[in-house]
C-alpha cells in the first residue's frame, strides 16, 4: 500500500501495530498534549533522550486553541518509544503532560492529524 501524502499519527493497541506494519514501514513516537507554552523543541527532545535516540521533535500550536501546544517526538526504534511511554506520568517543564503512544507511516509529510483506534478493530482488520 502507498502511504498517505500527509503524515498521520495513529494511536492503537500494541497488538495491532504488527498488523499495520505488514502494510507500512512505521515510525514510532509519542504525541504530547498539555505542553507548557514556554517549552521549546530542544527541551522536549532532551527530556526524552534518556529513553532512547530521539530522531525528531516537533512542536505546533493546537488548531483548537492558540494557548495549547502539541508535540511529536519520534524515536529510532519501537522499543525506545514504548519505554518512554511506559515511564510516565511525564512532567515536562513542571507541567504534567498527556502522552499518547503513536505510529506513523514513513515517507509522509509532517503535519498533525491524530487518529485513535481502540474499539472494533476486528471490523477494520
Amino acid at each position: 500500500l502507498k502511504p498517505p501524502k500527509e503524515r498521520i499519527y495513529i494511536e492503537l493497541p500494541k497488538k495491532y501495530r504488527a498488523v499495520l506494519s505488514k502494510f507500512y514501514d512505521l515510525d514510532h513516537g509519542l504525541f504530547i498534549t498539555d505542553l507548557n507554552p514556554y517549552i521549546n523543541e530542544d527541551y522536549v527532545a532532551a527530556y526524552f533522550k534518556p529513553f532512547g535516540c530521539v530522531t525528531m521533535c516537533q512542536i505546533k500550536n493546537s488548531p483548537s486553541s492558540s494557548k495549547d501546544r502539541l508535540a511529536y517526538v519520534r524515536f529510532s526504534t519501537e522499543a525506545e518509544a514504548d519505554l518512554a511511554d511506559w515511564a510516565g506520568p511525564h512532567f515536562i517543564g513542571g507541567t504534567e503532560c498527556k502522552v499518547r503512544r503513536v505510529v506513523s507511516p514513513k515517507g509522509t509529510r509532517d503535519c498533525f492529524h491524530v487518529f485513535s483506534v481502540k474499539k472494533n478493530m476486528k471490523t477494520i482488520l
